[in-house]
């Protein structure tokens, strides 16, 4: 087996296609079918399935594809480190919870590097897809958080993914609505007073359970809900409903504007507050690449001069 193989493999698996794959590597055809003939019979499996309409990978294939991202992706990381710069273009992704303050620390991030050299990617999703995306090596680095009340159920997912959690920051629940809100004048805001307003949240597929919200006090009687799936649609149903959710109170005016605010929420005994404990995951004893080292010193750069 050599990273020749497995840098073919990655490629074909991303295309589809042997005939797409051998453009990008610039390889002939016969020199990628043999090369992939000899990796299946040195393994036992058969990798894909062909067709006139391209390659599809097996089970078994499927399997040995995380594998082969996570060899050659540690290769690439080391020579970013200590080789010389190579003609292909580098890839770094971050799959995040909705936090302006991830988006900002990737933007601080990405003006350090020649972008023209690189395939940036990031992802404001859902909370399965920000594991599932960092298990798959789709993305180097996750961004959500942990609470008394999910840490448990999440921190079981995080094992199973071979993630492991480092912790940014601790925050109290605060309520996050626009600065035209009948309730942006107060210096806390409790359960009772917001009765009256939407609360608005994170969309997270049909199958998810409380453990996956994003946002803190999942389980609690909202008497209204509008659920949405992007924070710029969140942010005009502020404006547009007077709605509100509760959020870490980390605010990016740079990105966000000063339209927001976040206002403390004042807890009682049947609506306790709750620490969110902020962090990132990354993939069990993976090498991070400079850009990942970069991103994370961003975001605690960020996190360390914001007040929450």
């Amino acid at each position: 087996m050599t990273l020749t193989q497995l840098n073919y493999l990655i490629t074909i698996a991303e295309t589809q296609s042997m005939n797409k794959a051998a453009e990008l590597l610039y390889v002939s055809q016969p020199s990628l079918t043999s090369a992939m003939k000899e990796l299946e019979k040195e393994l036992g499996i058969t990798l894909f399935y062909r067709s006139g309409r391209g390659a599809t990978l097996t089970a078994d294939g499927t399997e040995f594809l995380l594998y082969a991202k996570q060899i050659y992706g540690q290769y690439e990381n080391v020579l970013e480190k200590y080789g010389k710069n190579g003609s292909h273009k580098k890839k770094f992704g971050v799959s995040t919870q909705h936090y302006s303050f991830a988006v900002k620390a990737f933007v601080d991030m990405a003006r350090e590097f020649d972008m023209s050299q690189y395939e940036f990617a990031i992802r404001e999703t859902k909370t399965a897809e920000v594991i599932r995306d960092v298990s798959t090596m789709k993305s180097e680095i996750g961004v959500l958080y942990l609470c008394d009340f999910n840490r448990k159920a999440m921190e079981k997912l995080l094992k199973s993914a071979a993630l492991k959690f480092h912790h940014l920051v601790d925050c109290q629940a605060y309520v996050y609505l626009w600065r035209g809100h009948p309730l942006a004048g107060e210096s806390s805001i409790s359960f009772e007073q917001l009765k009256d307003y939407p609360c608005l949240s994170f969309e997270q597929g049909d199958n998810s359970s409380f453990y996956l919200a994003e946002e803190i006090l999942s389980t609690n009687e909202y008497p209204q809900v509008i659920r949405t799936n992007d924070r710029a649609t969140m942010l005009n149903l502020m404006i547009g409903l007077n709605g509100y959710t509760l959020c870490s109170g980390i605010i990016c005016e740079e990105l966000n504007g000063n339209d927001y605010l976040a206002v403390p929420f004042l807890d009682d005994e049947e609506n306790p507050n709750s620490t969110m404990e902020i962090g990132y995951v990354t993939r069990k004893n993976t090498l991070l690449s400079r850009m990942g080292e970069r991103y994370i010193r961003a975001m605690k750069e960020y996190l360390g001069t914001t007040r929450l």
